[in-house]
């Protein structure tokens, strides 16, 4: 025994790595299978067993997060990683393993993914700038408007009847408007995981992303409005419109107006850390409400109040305690080293609202991501036809992407603009899964856009990730 474990500590760094990761991964999978029996009676069993299922699941999904950080070792941001390890764990039924189908339908986990996307849009307006964001407002709108119309074209006018031919006009449309979504959750993830979120290129796409998602919006209202009674008239259009319009410029005005005094009416009953971080977090999460109340998706509202907001806007309230404690500290230093330690801290104090969400998002964030993945179907991918039908439209949905770029301007990236704006995620899905509701969308065409959703969604972090690390 003793010269197998002298043997184990000789082995190579590499080779204990490896034998630790399995071990975890092992350990992920047995210890839910031995409680297998206890969670599948938890109905019976009360709230309480329920409640503590959702505790297991809340864990396997955080450690399969963390686990898939291992990407980042070969030079890949981690949101590949969370969504890769969603695909793997969803997909497990394939092999007999159905322990983690439960998670799929679970209520609280499903709040807590909707939860995780709004607060990484509410912490990516944080922390972008409105000022800068204005500077690249027209860019933004050209990108958006080409990156909806040309995949409109393509796939409901062009590809789909070609390819896909006998299938009715309604059917086509929804396959236009799959093509139309960006999901810039992801986007935004490989952005802030390097470091590149106060470049041109990512205020453009933000931008763009959030234009494109009003404008896909309408596209999916007109649509279904148009399976539904047959007709659509320009009345219910330039409401839509209308509406989409109104939040955001009136959001971002209004909010701007409100924010100071608001700070300063709470500040009156206390100026703590809990203070502050609970009235962050509501006007983000307020602003999702509204968002939602007029028909737009939650994750507008949320960049719309992370936009808003700003550090000014809280100073009544307390600094974080390690800047309180460097400024005490500050009372006897030179004047010139105090200037330079002035500034470092006061990047801190300004950073302290983003600072403030980042352990919630640490939480609910890789949730979202991971059960991004669960929801995609790979079994799909097994049919020869199926499969090579949705290849075409993957290329497709890139081209059409790739089109936006073009549209950018002087002084940026294109390629990263366009690859930026190719991810479908969650929206393409959310597109296919309504047209199937309405009986528009059969399992053929739900399969090839689910693939289509795939493969753009997995490959974009990976082509992004090496086109931000080359750019200077």
């Amino acid at each position: 025994m003793k010269q197998l474990v002298s043997r184990l500590l000789d082995w190579p760094r590499q080779h204990k790595m490896r034998i630790i990761v399995f071990t975890v991964m092992m350990v992920m999978i047995l210890v839910p299978t031995i409680f297998a029996s206890d969670a599948s009676h938890s109905e019976s069993a009360g709230h309480g067993s329920e409640a503590a299922t959702t505790f297991l699941w809340i864990v396997i999904i955080l450690v399969a997060a963390k686990l898939s950080s291992l990407v980042e070792k070969v030079g890949q941001p981690s949101v590949l990683g969370e969504l890769v390890m969603g695909v793997v764990l969803g997909n497990l039924v394939l092999l007999g393993i159905y322990f983690f189908e439960p998670i799929k339908d679970n209520d609280i986990i499903t709040f807590l993914s909707e939860l995780g996307v709004v607060i990484l849009l509410f912490q990516i307006g944080l922390e972008s700038n409105i000022h800068e964001m204005k500077k690249v407002g027209v860019k933004a709108l050209l990108v958006a408007i080409v990156g909806v119309v040309v995949p409109f074209v393509l796939g409901a006018y062009i590809v789909g009847p070609w390819i896909m031919p006998g299938l009715g006009s309604n059917a086509y449309l929804f396959i236009g408007a799959a093509l139309t979504a960006t999901s810039v959750g992801i986007t935004a993830r490989v952005f802030k995981d390097l470091g590149k979120l106060k470049t041109k290129e990512a205020q453009i796409i933000l931008g763009a992303a959030v234009i494109d998602d009003v404008l896909g919006l309408i596209i999916l209202a007109v649509i279904s409005a148009m399976v539904t009674l047959g007709a659509v008239s320009i009345g219910v259009i330039s409401w839509i419109i209308a509406k989409a319009v109104l939040f955001l410029v009136g959001s971002i005005v209004i909010g701007q107006l409100a924010a100071p005094f608001i700070g300063k009416a709470f500040s009156k009953i206390h100026t703590g850390v809990a203070m502050k971080f609970t009235l962050t977090i509501c006007f983000g999460l307020f602003f999702a409400f509204l968002a939602q109340k007029i028909g737009l998706a939650p994750i507008v509202g949320a960049f719309a109040a992370g936009l808003i907001l700003d550090p000014v806007h809280f100073r009544y309230f307390k600094d974080a305690k390690v800047v309180r404690d460097v400024r005490k500290e500050l009372k006897d230093i030179h004047p010139q080293k105090k200037r330079k330690i002035v500034e470092a801290i006061d990047s801190h104090s300004h950073r302290h609202l983003e600072d403030l969400i980042e352990p919630l998002a640490a939480f609910v964030v890789p949730i979202f991501f991971v059960m991004t993945g669960m929801a995609v179907d790979i079994s799909t991918m097994f049919d020869p036809k199926i499969l090579m039908v949705a290849f075409v439209i993957t290329v497709v949905a890139f081209a059409g992407k790739m089109a936006s770029g073009l549209v950018a301007g002087k002084g940026v990236n294109k390629q990263i603009i366009g690859w930026g704006m190719a991810p479908r995620g969650e929206v393409g899905l959310i597109f296919a899964m309504i047209g199937k509701q309405l009986g528009v969308v059969n399992d053929e065409i739900f399969s090839i856009i689910v693939i289509m959703v795939i493969l753009t969604t997995l490959f974009t972090p990976i082509i992004l990730n090496v086109l931000l690390k080359k750019q200077k």
